[in-house]
């Protein structure tokens, strides 16, 4: 019965673990293939270095700015003589200023294209490859950086024509942001930048919230935009990558809810122009396609009279809607020549059917396809048009009140869209009642081919709704429509799909008439209340799998449905099929709320530590790790009370007692403020904290045991070290040293000596007890305090008289029971500290990047926190069960764990640099028991 029981125990955190692996397999590698061709530079890239003033490079050492350059342009701009429009780089976190050489390559080539009658300068800030997404203590001093080097660069056009005042800003991940602290500076010009251009930015919340600092400043930056939002002028631009981009997902970078519509656009790369791809976090920099539509953006931004970048916010916002989310296969123009003339040579010929095609190549002449209106609107309520040919000129016409022909014409082809394999139009017929024909302009082909299709066709008919299926059918079921309709153009909405939860597989299958040729279809999953659309391309017949699923939540107050638009062939039928994704699922939980799992980790290592220190008064012995994990690490001991807390919240008079006792926001209520709330997350990344808390112990335990092994092979002691004193004279000494070195260095390098002293101390009690189980006689070299395990026996068998005298040697299985005992109680310690000393690696890492220019790191997060953990560790490494179990305190530190599990959850889940000052406390308990 009891093999069966741990079989099944084993089975179930196996289970656990699987499904993190998976969830984690779907964030790490389950995404679409690198669709992002490389951008290469045509000449050698050089960087050249601007002098700064000394003062300026004294306040920061690690700091430089750079001017990029190639070939003659590079050489012409040794001396500084600057002409162009500057465009300034931020790279990000670990970035480096190199990454700016793609779009200063492309748009150099560009300037070229047209005699340099417009350039751009592109400079980069070296910030020595900062972590700064890791450790924030560094931005503030980053972003008083920037600002000086604006003024810098601003310096070197004084006395030029056309001297800029301003400059662009394109700013990589973490850079971005810093773009964006510009403005919370005090007495900063906000005219000094006019356009931001973001790449994968974090902009609503940190990946990870690791330290306070980190914190503080993304509250700085966000308040600053949320309470001054009509007052700020910047044009925002945020690009994230989509799913490929596993460091910092998609929805981080939407400005919705902190910088209005009219200013700032946020947008997937997937849902680009002319990129419709995923990018990850580095290639986000060098994608082809994406560097070409920012490149031609800032072109079309340029003003003719200043021969610098637009100050007027609706051309800026024209000319990002046109490059970034519908482009009419047209060149960008401000106020748009809608009436176009319709003379020449060219061939008029009428077409009365519904559907037409044409297939043109090698035409002589070009010819005008005219489709008289008036019969259609009685029948049909749209028209759509698609044309193979990817070229940028008109190509779709209206004429009004004409009778066969008109000499002009309206110019509908800037209504059209491109898509990757064609560009397409749609009309809806009772919008323009005094249009009475619809032209189709077909040019000389000159040898080319190319296809042109166009129906009417009722809006309704070719409306078919899809439902999803349930959450939990894990795939064994489905939903299927059938499209037997010869249709060009279907919109399938998807309905209640609106959740990040929620993920689909969809199976699309199509059966063609005719086989000899392949039909080009695209199929785009458009989200209307974020600009986050796939697109995806295929040849019929085939089978296409397209994954469902959100980067956004769908608002609440948001009534639009998701849609399938289907582009496809009239000669084929299209058959859906769609399933529920519980891989998909699982990467969703991952990449919404892996950064949560330490939190729920440590706190099922809490109760798992409460628990033995319960056993210890209730037994006077210690379970192992894994056994008591299992017995007392259930989320009814947590998240009841985090939903407690969270409903009491919702009232005035409780959220009055709350923050009169200054306590900070629920974590479940900043995950409602950003959408993220799953069915039950808080239970299910507790079982997933459980399942790796669970494996982790095995590996550590497994680990001390292989080291104290190894230990036993190089070092044989001929007897069992015995010193009952806790505080040793070497031991104070090494407490003092290291406190030394985390209050003038690094306080983490200070955790993490300890730690490792720590875990030695664990390894060599474990050698010790394999020694006293292998060398019985070594028992006589063992002495206990005798007299606290008399009172300790008192106390148990609940007697007043005073117990006859022991002998100071301890009986073998005595000894033994106390040895295990205590590292029982240490290993599950070694696992808890572990995940403290994880979440404090960013700020030494930081610090060893940087020691070669300062040896002490300011602000440093984890200093107060080592003034704690650095005695707390060092004493318990001394420590023995026994003087534990005596002690007066031992209920009151059982107790906390529990209450320290709880806070974790409430208020770690989110805010990760709060859990270590959560789990010294009972730590401290513990010791102070130990006294």
């Amino acid at each position: 019965m009891v093999s069966l029981t741990k079989a099944w125990t084993v089975t179930f955190y196996a289970v656990l673990a699987l499904m993190v692996a998976i969830g984690m397999w779907d964030v790490f590698f389950g995404y679409e293939e690198n669709r992002c061709s490389m951008s290469y530079m045509f000449e050698y890239p050089e960087y050249q270095k601007i002098n700064l003033p000394h003062k300026l490079t004294r306040q920061y050492p690690a700091y430089e700015l750079y001017l990029y350059g190639e070939g003659s342009y590079a050489q012409e701009n040794k001396n500084l003589l600057l002409s162009g429009i500057p465009v300034l780089f931020l790279p990000g976190n670990a970035g480096s200023y190199k990454q700016v050489r793609s779009l200063g390559s492309i748009a150099l080539r560009k300037a070229e294209d047209i005699d340099f009658k417009y350039h751009f300068d592109f400079f980069s800030i070296n910030f020595n490859e900062e972590l700064v997404a890791l450790y924030g203590g560094s931005l503030k001093k980053q972003t008083k950086f920037v600002h000086e080097c604006i003024k810098i660069i601003l310096k070197l056009y004084e006395g030029q024509d056309f001297a800029p005042k301003s400059v662009a800003i394109v700013g990589h991940s973490m850079g971005g942001l810093v773009a964006r602290a510009l403005l919370t500076i005090k007495n900063f010009n906000p005219e000094l930048v006019n356009f931001l251009v973001t790449q994968a930015t974090p902009h609503t919340a940190p990946v990870m919230s690791l330290d306070s600092y980190l914190n503080d400043f993304y509250n700085t930056v966000n308040n600053y935009w949320l309470l001054n939002a009509e007052d700020i002028k910047l044009t925002t631009l945020s690009i994230a990558g989509g799913f490929r981009d596993y460091q910092v997902r998609s929805g981080l970078s939407f400005l919705t809810k902190l910088s209005p519509q009219t200013k700032a656009l946020s947008v997937v790369s997937t849902a680009v122009p002319r990129t419709w791809a995923s990018t990850d976090h580095l290639s986000i920099v060098w994608c082809k396609q994406l560097q070409l539509t920012t490149v031609r953006a800032f072109f079309d931004l340029i003003d003719e009279d200043t021969k610098q970048i637009t100050v007027k916010p609706k051309k800026k916002m024209s000319v990002l809607n046109h490059h970034f989310i519908k482009n009419p296969a047209k060149l960008f123009e401000e106020i748009p020549n809608i009436v176009a003339d319709l003379t020449g040579t060219s061939k008029w010929v009428p077409v009365k059917v519904s559907k037409w095609t044409f297939m043109a190549f090698n035409e002589s002449y070009a010819m005008y396809f005219a489709f008289p209106l008036a019969n259609h609107r009685k029948t049909y309520t749209h028209v759509y048009c698609q044309n193979s040919m990817m070229d940028i000129h008109s190509w779709i016409y209206g004429c009004i009140n004409s009778v066969s022909m008109c000499t002009q014409g309206v110019d509908l082809s800037w209504k059209s869209e491109l898509l990757p394999t064609m560009k397409t139009f749609m009309l809806k017929l009772q919008d323009y009642p005094k249009l009475s024909h619809l032209v189709v302009y077909v040019p000389t082909t000159n040898g080319n081919r190319f296809v042109l299709d166009c129906e009417f066709f009722q809006i309704e008919l070719r409306t078919v709704q899809l439902p999803v299926t349930h959450l939990f059918s894990f795939g064994l079921t489905s939903k299927q429509i059938k499209l037997n309709s010869n249709g060009l153009f279907y919109t399938v909405p998807v309905m209640n799909f609106g959740q990040i939860y929620q993920a689909f597989n969809v199976e699309i299958k199509s059966k063609c008439t005719s086989t000899k040729v392949e039909k080009n279809n695209v199929f785009r999953l458009h989200i209307p209340w974020a600009h986050e659309d796939f697109m995806t391309t295929a040849k019929a017949p085939t089978t296409t799998e397209i994954s469902l699923k959100l980067h956004v939540a769908q608002p609440e107050n948001d009534s639009h449905v998701a849609v399938f638009h289907m582009f496809t062939s009239a000669e084929c039928r299209y058959e859906i099929t769609l399933r529920t994704s519980f891989l998909q699922i699982l990467g969703q939980v991952i990449r919404f709320h892996g950064g949560a799992l330490p939190a729920y980790v440590m706190s099922s290592i809490l109760l798992t530590y409460g628990g033995q220190l319960q056993s210890l008064i209730s037994i006077g012995h210690c379970l192992d790790f894994t056994s008591m994990l299992d017995k007392e690490a259930k989320p009814y001991k947590v998240d009841p009370f985090v939903i407690i807390m969270k409903f009491m919240l919702g009232y005035n008079w409780f959220k009055q007692i709350w923050d009169s006792f200054f306590l900070p926001e629920l974590d479940a209520i900043f995950l409602n403020t950003q959408s993220m709330c799953f069915p039950l997350v808080s239970l299910v990344l507790f079982l997933f904290g459980t399942g790796i808390a669970y494996w982790g112990g095995i590996l550590s335990s497994l680990s001390v045991r292989l080291l104290s092994s190894l230990w036993l092979t190089l070092n044989r002691p001929s007897e069992i070290p015995n010193d009952p004193r806790l505080i040793t004279t070497r031991l104070s000494f090494l407490i003092m040293l290291l406190l030394i070195i985390g209050w003038t260095t690094c306080g983490a390098l200070a955790i993490l000596l300890i730690y490792l002293y720590y875990v030695f101390k664990i390894i060599k009690l474990y050698s010790n007890i394999t020694t006293l189980k292998n060398n019985p006689d070594m028992i006589s070299n063992v002495s206990n305090n005798t007299n606290s395990s008399a009172r300790e026996t008192e106390k148990n068998n609940g007697s007043g008289r005073r117990l006859p005298p022991k002998p100071d040697i301890l009986p073998l299985s005595l000894a033994i029971d106390n040895a295990e005992d205590n590292f029982k109680m240490h290993i599950t310690i070694v696992n808890l500290v572990i995940w403290v000393v994880l979440l404090s690696m960013p700020s030494l890492i930081y610090w060893l990047k940087n020691l070669r220019y300062y040896i002490r790191l300011n602000p440093d997060p984890c200093k107060h926190l080592s003034f704690f953990f650095v005695p707390t560790l060092g004493i318990l490494g001394n420590s023995d069960i026994v003087s534990v179990k005596s002690s007066r305190l031992l209920k009151t530190a059982a107790q906390f764990p529990l209450i320290v599990a709880i806070g974790v959850v409430a208020f770690g889940s989110t805010h990760l640099y709060r859990v270590p000052y959560f789990v010294v406390i009972p730590l401290l308990l513990h010791m102070l028991s130990s006294i």
